[in-house]
């Protein structure tokens, strides 16, 4: 087992699935920490050291989004939902709430894993980004604005560069639709998911090896997007038993 890379807090009301999350995350050599409620999960957030919460959104009493609604108010630390709750409305509400990204049980270990190890490496929010970004054959220097494929410069529009950056900000991050809009091209095209789809194709054709087989520019389908330098997948990995996803989480 490696060394412990962070402590990270499992808000979960199924003792179950507490122990199977909880269990992958140790062999990743995490330090674990559990609560079978919002309010003490707030609670062990409130202490510090929480480097990354794994919440379920169907808790007694207060609920997921009410949970990452209470924390947004005073701390940045990733939320990775994990919920039997799969619609597109669903997904959304919690991404907007302030969730990092969201996965749907039951869900393979290796998926749960490697978007563990993605929020982990971003930045802290109260951080600096980092100016310059490496993947694949591009570099990008977000300092002199400058993009370069293969050692060459790359031109992009300046929406293209807005929207590259921002999802180059918040790696591993889901964003959805009505965020990008707003933060590329301001309140009034939240609701043009179109534009965002045009310039999401131009940023693939520019920067992708292969752009109708994307590494690095994901689509969340019926969500939004997101940036990963890095995909890790692992189909032969144990998916969460069936049983796990109770009524209660539903």
């Amino acid at each position: 087992m490696s060394a412990p890379t962070g402590q990270v807090l499992i808000v979960e009301d199924e003792v179950p699935i507490r122990r199977f999350v909880g269990d992958a995350l140790r062999r990743e050599g995490c330090i674990v920490s559990e609560a079978g409620t919002a309010p003490q999960g707030l609670d062990l957030v409130a202490l510090g050291g929480i480097d990354l919460v794994v919440l379920d959104l169907g808790l007694p009493g207060m609920s997921g989004l009410q949970f990452i609604e209470a924390l947004r108010h005073w701390s940045q630390v990733p939320v990775l939902i994990l919920s039997a709750r799969g619609t597109e409305q669903d997904k959304i509400a919690a991404l907007d709430a302030g969730a990092d990204d969201y996965l749907t049980k039951p869900f393979g270990l290796g998926e749960f894993v490697a978007r563990v190890r993605a929020l982990r490496r971003r930045p802290a929010r109260d951080e600096a980004i980092m100016p310059q970004c490496r993947f694949g054959d591009v570099e990008v220097d977000l300092a002199r604005q400058r993009v370069r494929r293969g050692g060459a410069d790359l031109h992009l529009t300046q929406l293209e560069y807005r929207l590259l950056a921002c999802l180059l900000s918040s790696e591993g991050t889901v964003m959805t639709h009505r965020r990008l809009l707003r933060e590329v091209w301001g309140p009034g095209r939240a609701e043009q998911a179109h534009y965002l789809r045009i310039y999401v194709a131009r940023l693939r054709q520019k920067l992708e090896e292969d752009p109708a087989q994307p590494k690095y520019l994901l689509t969340e389908t019926g969500v939004g997007y997101r940036f990963q330098s890095c995909v890790s997948r692992n189909d032969s990995c144990p998916t969460m038993p069936p049983a796990a996803a109770s009524p209660r989480s539903l």
